[in-house]
């Protein structure tokens, strides 16, 4: 597959996710709030990769737009868990 820098990024922060997520429930017994930091920014890298598949701009522009909600969220329930 082509290197692409955003798809990359994305999945390294899917995978500090994890590792947080795992932080989260095992050492501070935290579960509610680590399951949606879990998904929202699980589904960054997610969506980014449909959209590298899109069969047209429209539908591009669209997965990204849900990346960007979902990147939103995710720093959403970071403050919340500080």
């Amino acid at each position: 597959m082509k290197e692409n820098v955003i798809r990359d990024k994305s999945f390294e922060f899917a995978l500090k996710i994890i590792e947080l997520y795992k932080h989260l429930t095992t050492e501070k017994k935290e579960y509610v709030l680590s399951k949606q930091l879990l998904r929202s920014g699980t589904s960054i890298g997610a969506n980014i990769r449909e959209a590298e598949l899109s069969i047209s701009k429209k539908e591009f522009t669209a997965k990204m737009q849900i990346a960007l909600k979902e990147a939103s969220e995710t720093e959403y329930w970071l403050l919340l868990l500080i």
